[in-house]
């Protein structure tokens, strides 16, 4: 059986008002294109009903963009797709074998805009009972759980920075043990946990 509080506090966060976010919120003085091309895309934040655990994954050493990173299972919209709610159903099905029937949604998030030229809409979801998840080889290292409590308090972010494309750029972390949460992924999450704030 759901916890009662995570569903009312994950609907309540739903029900606030909440703009768009980016990965260029922490850095004012970055110039984007009036004209610039963003790709939609979705995730998903699925959490354990019975838990309040977060499903996350270390994306593949492999991969072209973002190897090794912290993510919410998630990526592009296909045409195929009836919309960004099928597309985060889809993906995480594909990555981490998480039926998309046994996902229950409550709603998105207000889209987000990476470094990457993607338009993210994050959907929230959850799941009954502990379903037998296991990673898409060519994509995903390792799927782990982080308790949703931990990543929707403020207090354990922290913005960090780094030189990238030659300037220093600014960004959320939500560190957790030894995964090192940063990013898009970090700042989506930071956007549910300013919802989620009592």
């Amino acid at each position: 059986m759901a916890r009662p509080d995570i569903l009312d506090r994950l609907a309540g966060a739903l029900r606030k008002e909440g703009g768009p976010s980016s990965d260029f919120d922490l850095n004012p003085d970055t110039h984007l294109p009036p004209d610039r091309k963003l790709r939609p895309g979705a995730v998903l934040i699925g959490v354990c009903a019975e838990t309040a655990q977060l499903v996350l994954t270390k994306r593949s050493m492999h991969l072209k963009h973002h190897p090794g990173q912290v993510a919410l299972p998630g990526g592009k919209v296909d045409p195929t797709d009836a919309d960004a709610i099928a597309a985060a159903l889809r993906e995480a099905e594909e990555e981490v074998a998480l039926p998309r029937g046994q996902v229950e949604v409550l709603g998105s998030l207000a889209a987000h805009e990476t470094v990457t030229s993607f338009m993210i809409t994050p959907v929230i979801g959850l799941f009954h009972g502990q379903p037998e998840l296991r990673p898409e080889p060519g994509e995903v290292d390792e799927i782990f759980y982080v308790p949703l409590a931990h990543v929707t308090d403020p207090a354990n972010f922290r913005i960090e920075g780094r030189v990238w494309q030659g300037r220093r750029r600014y960004y959320f972390t939500v560190p957790y043990g030894p995964y090192y949460i940063w990013g898009a992924t970090a700042r989506i999450l930071r956007g549910l946990a300013e919802r989620m704030k009592a």
